[in-house]
Formats: C-alpha cells, structure tokens, sequence
C-alpha cells in the first residue's frame, strides 16, 4: 500500500480521470508554486474504476477554479485547513476562459495581434461548447 502524508493545510484535487493529472499540473502552473505537490496516478475508485489525485500544501487561493472547471468540472475540491477537510468545493464551467486555449482560425485577430488575449465565451453549457470572443470560431476540445 503506498503511503502519502496528510495536508496541513492546502487542497486536493479528487476525481481527475485517470490520465489527466500531469496535464492538470501543467495547466494550473503548479510547478511555479513554491509548495509540496503530490500526484497520484491510477489510484483504485470504486466510482471511476480508476482516477488521479493532485494534492498540494498552498493556500487555496493560489488555485485557479475557472481553468479547473473548464478543464473538468466533475473535479472535486477539497480544502483542507488543520489537517481536516474544511470545505468541498463543486466547479462549475466558467463562462470565459482567458489564455488557456488558443484560436485555431487563421483569419481571426488574435493570430494577427499576437499580444491579443485569448478570450472563449461559453455559449452551449449544455453541450460544453466555447467560442473565441472576437471570430465566434468554436473550440473543438478533447473531452
């Protein structure tokens, strides 16, 4: 059985799809933080089969929740404060995403500005579909 230590205080990120946990790393930037980071691949779920889990000893507000709710919002949240966990928090898909995806349209000014933020507005929360603020062009993502 392996063994990871509790959290003093941070969060853990619980029910990532298995495979995920690197990309999620990579996404929210925790390599930038100064803090202990733990992921867990393929860690046995009696819901998911199997799953990742992220735990990192920082302060919650270090975590970005729109990049994590458009990444995947079935993503729980826990936040733990003196070694228990004192809040689950529930993500939702963010209603704009800034800087995560790029715009594929070549035409579009975001390829011709290139200081230009990049900026997808949700327009289909039932389907989870995203379009660039400025070309309307959709984004076609690996969910």
């Amino acid at each position: 059985m392996l063994n990871i230590s509790g959290i003093h205080e941070g969060f853990v990120l619980d029910h990532i799809k298995a495979g995920m946990s690197l990309q999620i790393y990579r996404d929210l930037k925790l390599d930038k933080l100064d803090c202990t980071v733990a992921i867990i691949k393929n860690a046995k779920s009696s819901k998911m089969g199997k799953k990742d889990i992220i735990k990192v000893e920082c302060p919650i507000e270090s975590l970005d929740l729109d990049i994590l709710g458009f990444i995947d919002h079935n993503i729980t949240v826990n936040v733990i404060k003196g070694d228990k966990i004192v809040d689950k928090m529930e993500l939702k898909l963010p209603h704009q995403v800034k800087n995560v995806i790029k715009c594929k349209n070549p035409r579009c000014i975001t390829s011709i500005e290139q200081e230009l933020d990049q900026i997808f507005v949700l327009s289909d929360e039932k389907n989870e579909i995203y379009r660039c603020k400025y070309c309307e062009e959709k984004y076609e993502g690996v969910k």
